[in-house]
């Protein structure tokens, strides 16, 4: 099989069959980011659980010390009182009836979705388009709440929602290569420390099966769980 120029470059410092420590990998995510944008930084985390299992669903909420590096665009689907104290915690759009609409008809030019739980019955006749989006409000994630204000500033501050898929990996954006590598291993603790509080009782053996950092376009580097 032909390697390309890149990979080979990459694995010049890379043992693919070593696992390292946070601030390892980040470092070497970093250094190998070699396309012409300010990549992502990813992790995935293969867990124990069974997710088809109610009792071993992992989801949860982390507030990343340092942000994503992301814009994120918010859409608040609110009641008109609510929409002044939407727009001056940065709501990028927010209002209800026309934003309802727009959705139905295939709009989703937005990454969070914020809303109140008066207006979640309109909200669900939006599943079909918002949820494999990923786009659907919930209490869980902090975007079902009274306080509109608080849940739009968490979310542009750097607040992430997770939740493990059904092959028993989370995976999840923690930043950017621009990042220096300090924030990138800061970042991704926070994340992981976070699923190690929400690990289900009903979850058996090995919690933190694997790790792996990586970076847009980039080679997976290995973490040490017995580091975390």
């Amino acid at each position: 099989m032909k390697i390309s120029k890149r990979k080979k470059e990459a694995l010049k410092n890379v043992d693919l069959n070593k696992s390292y420590s946070l601030d390892e990998a980040s470092k070497i995510v970093k250094d190998n980011s070699k396309v012409k944008f300010d990549a992502t930084v990813d992790l995935a985390i293969r867990l124990g659980v069974d997710p088809k299992q109610a009792n071993q669903m992992v989801r949860g909420v982390a507030s990343l010390p340092h942000g994503t590096g992301k814009n994120l665009k918010v859409l608040a689907l609110v009641t008109k009182d609510k929409e002044e104290e939407a727009k001056n915690a940065g709501a990028d759009y927010s209002g209800l009836d026309e934003y309802i609409d727009k959705i139905k008809g295939g709009w989703t030019d937005i990454d969070v979705i914020v809303t109140m739980p008066a207006v979640m019955g309109r909200i669900g006749a939006l599943g079909k388009i918002l949820g494999p989006r990923g786009l659907m409000p919930n209490p869980k994630s902090g975007t079902v709440t009274q306080d509109i204000g608080k849940a739009i500033e968490d979310v542009k501050k750097g607040k992430i929602d997770f939740k493990v898929d059904k092959t028993g990996i989370v995976h999840a954006s923690i930043g950017k290569v621009s990042f220096d590598v300090k924030k990138i291993s800061e970042n991704a603790l926070e994340l992981l420390q976070t699923i190690i509080k929400l690990k289900p009782t009903a979850s058996k053996g090995t919690y933190l099966k694997s790790i792996y950092m990586s970076s847009t376009m980039g080679l997976g580097i290995q973490i040490e769980t017995n580091s975390i």
